[in-house]
């Protein structure tokens, strides 16, 4: 089966929001998925907070052979990293220990 990683279109009209999903190349755009990875909301003001994504995830994908669209290529380049950072920053922290 070839996966690729691409968008999965929702909201309403004027009002676009996309998930990032893993699906099989031969679904439609809105079909049947495999996993969620993430989403897209275009209409967010502030850049840096306009994609969600699970970095480990994402990570695992690729490396089994997903492609990526050419969109959401631009996405995972651009805030994998900061992802990355805040899980990675996340593991670090000890847990709170109990009272």
């Amino acid at each position: 089966m070839a996966v690729r990683i691409r968008m999965k279109s929702l909201g309403r009209k004027h009002r676009p929001y996309y998930r990032i999903v893993a699906i099989d190349h031969r679904q439609p755009r809105d079909g049947r998925v495999i996993e969620e990875l993430g989403s897209y909301d275009p209409m967010v003001k502030d850049t840096d907070s306009r994609v969600q994504l699970k970095p480990d995830r994402v990570k695992y994908w690729m490396s089994v052979g997903a492609l990526p669209s050419e969109k959401v290529a631009i996405l995972i380049k651009k805030y994998l990293p900061k992802f990355e950072q805040a899980a990675a920053t996340a593991a670090a922290a000890p847990a709170a220990p109990k009272a």
